[in-house]
């Protein structure tokens, strides 16, 4: 039988046309209403969601609306949407920081204490089902012209090889000439190092800095000279061992300055646990987890809005430490993909922040030689920052892409270029694919089980200046190689958007944070705090025949097999083991898709994990299972120990 109409809709359509007719009689203002109301009625239609997808707005209770800066799932299903100060002044210096925890089965929230400003933080999944949380921010950048003390770095030496010593926030440095300059933040620095010499000990200062302000406003606290500066407070032998070395002073633009704290989020007690903390402080950090189920930290703006050199750290979840990393400099949010053998791949996509000529040539990073090999190909290299990239699925084939982007910094360009890498290849280069709509930045890209992925919103300008929010969407066939389209969102997205998978097959998008609100860019922009849900053609197509996944285990080592009970085994095509996504700034170096091996028995299936470390890291991975027609079960979680 053919699809008919409710009367609702009949009445919608009815409706529609009336306003259209008074339309062409009246204003122009009717006509754009009549059209609205058309495309309501026609993207409610069951051909065309079948065909499309659909788009919803979330319910979000009033005291629940954040500024989602990060979003990443949790194996209990729940989504951590963490804001931190959620880039609002006011918020930092109240001390004002927030989390929520979302259930988007039950569409519940639940407010979570925040301990740290985890604003412009980094995140990884842990092996045991925590999310590891690090750096984030200690201070809000001041402008050119705003700045009204003298700031910058002192380097503190400690030359007392018995003792470290912690210099408090609010210590303060004297100068020769009775300048004085207070630090804002802790410091500790470590006790001097001694050495065996001919003839006796030689001792080598230790040395940590800090950010610090001069007391009194005004230029004449200004220098470039580096000079040696008491630690008022200090007396005796510490007064002689302690002291600081200014580097430059100045009242220039002062930028955003990072944290060193790390926690844990304990998906089941639902709060963090503070661990050790980085032995350095990053602002715009990118975490990526290891085949060992370690977790690599690098890049971020440092304790006085320094981009990091190249001292990048390791986390040990068994040990809740970390330690020195290989060095390597990137710019800051920089995607970092984990590939067979353990190399991580850089496809020269990052976030922002960094020199245009420094670190963005793509290229295979060997952590243990500390070796990085570039490769060729990738056109529009000028371009990378704000773009998409992601390890294509599934992750055995070895292919990364990269999608859109735009220049360096407050640039206006954008491509809508895509290329795509085969690692598996002796010497690998990128090769161009298909373009997407428009130039684009900040677009989100999102592995479905389908082995398809879906790649939604961004703007064509910066931060969506001039109202350049792109509304559309879009499904890549990795096997095609081509695009098709997807019903476009209702809600613009750009810079601070985030876009996830759910364990019901759908796609959550968050956030965006655009410089204005208006075309001509007169009024200032306010973050987007309403969320929007997709649905896939395939749900819609498939109504209540999707495959349902049964009983089985919970957790499964690599190379064994699993059996899941299951009355839809003849229906089953494939299988794949999904890892959750930990997403933000459009950067998600957490997903990836793995294949697998899949035997159907009469009432069940059963499947079995690739051997390989590098291509399943140990963690919570979500189980689905799709039949011919791409349509996915809802996922099972299974812990790959």
């Amino acid at each position: 039988m053919a699809y008919q109409p409710s009367k609702k809709l009949k009445k919608t359509a009815l409706g529609v046309a009336g306003v259209a007719v008074l339309a062409g009689l009246n204003a122009p203002a009717a006509l754009g209403f009549a059209e609205d109301k058309y495309h309501e009625y026609k993207i409610a239609q069951p051909g065309y969601q079948a065909r499309y997808g659909s788009w919803q707005q979330v319910a979000i209770p009033e005291k629940y609306r954040t500024n989602a800066i990060h979003a990443a799932l949790l194996h209990t299903g729940k989504v951590l949407i963490v804001a931190g100060s959620g880039n609002e002044q006011r918020k930092f210096d109240a001390g004002s920081f927030d989390t929520v925890l979302w259930d988007p089965g039950k569409n519940t929230y639940k407010k979570i204490p925040t301990p740290e400003d985890f604003f412009c933080a980094g995140h990884a999944q842990l092996p045991g089902g925590r999310l590891l949380v690090a750096g984030g921010t200690a201070r809000y950048e001041a402008l050119d012209g705003e700045v009204k003390r003298a700031g910058g770095g002192m380097r503190v030496k400690n030359e007392d090889p018995d003792k470290a010593v912690t210099l408090k926030k609010g210590t303060r440095f004297r100068s020769p000439s009775g300048v004085e300059y207070v630090s804002r933040f802790d410091v500790t620095v470590p006790k001097a190092r001694k050495a065996a010499v001919k003839g006796g000990a030689k001792v080598k200062a230790s040395e940590r800095r800090v950010f610090v302000e001069a007391v009194e406003e005004g230029p004449e606290s200004v220098t470039a000279r580096q000079a040696q500066y008491e630690v008022v407070g200090l007396k005796g032998g510490q007064a002689d061992d302690v002291y600081g070395l200014s580097e430059k002073i100045t009242l220039a633009k002062q930028d955003f300055q990072g944290i060193k704290a790390a926690y844990e989020f304990d998906p089941r007690a639902e709060r963090y646990i503070k661990v050790d903390p980085m032995r350095k402080a990053r602002w715009y950090p990118t975490l990526v987890g290891l085949k060992d189920g370690k977790v690599l930290a690098v890049s971020g703006l440092d304790d006085v809005g320094m981009i990091d050199p190249g001292d990048n750290e390791i986390y040990d979840p068994k040990t809740r430490k970390w330690s020195k990393g290989p060095f390597r400099y990137f710019p800051t949010y920089p995607a970092l993909f984990l590939t067979k053998g353990g190399k991580l791949f850089y496809p020269a996509s990052n976030a922002g922040y960094g020199p245009a000529d420094k670190g963005r040539e793509p290229g295979l990073w060997d952590l243990e030689k500390n070796t990085f090999a570039k490769v060729p190909g990738l056109s529009d290299k000028d371009q990378t920052e704000t773009s998409s990239s992601l390890l294509l699925p599934p992750a055995q084939d070895q292919k990364v892409m990269i999608l859109g982007g735009g220049g360096v910094g407050e640039s206006e360009k954008s491509t809508a270029r895509t290329a795509v890498i085969d690692l598996r290849k002796k010497n690998p280069a990128f090769a161009d694919g298909p373009a997407l709509p428009q130039g684009t930045r900040y677009l989100n890209s999102v592995i479905m089980p389908d082995d398809t992925v879906f790649t939604t919103n961004g703007s064509e300008d910066y931060r969506g200046r001039s109202a350049s929010n792109i509304h559309k969407a879009q499904f890549y066939d990795p096997k095609k190689n081509a695009f098709t389209p997807a019903a476009d969102p209702e809600v613009g997205r750009n810079y601070h958007s985030e876009a996830l998978l759910l364990p019901d097959g759908r796609i959550a998008t968050f956030g965006s944070d655009p410089l204005f609100d208006d075309q001509k860019n007169t009024k200032l922009g306010h973050f987007e705090q309403r969320m929007e849900i997709y649905t896939p053609p395939a749900l819609h197509r498939a109504g209540d025949r999707r495959p349902v996944l049964g009983s089985g285990p919970r957790r499964v080592a690599r190379g064994e097999h699993a059996s899941f009970e299951t009355a839809d085994s003849r229906r089953i095509a494939r299988a794949r083991l999904m890892r959750p996504s930990a997403v933000t700034h459009t950067t998600d170096v957490e997903q990836r898709s793995l294949a697998l091996d899949l035997e159907r028995g009469a009432d069940k299936v059963t499947v079995t994990v690739p051997q390989d470390r590098a291509l399943v890291p140990p963690g919570w991975y979500m189980l689905f299972v799709t039949d011919k027609e791409g349509t996915p079960s809802v996922a099972k979680w299974v812990e790959v120990r």
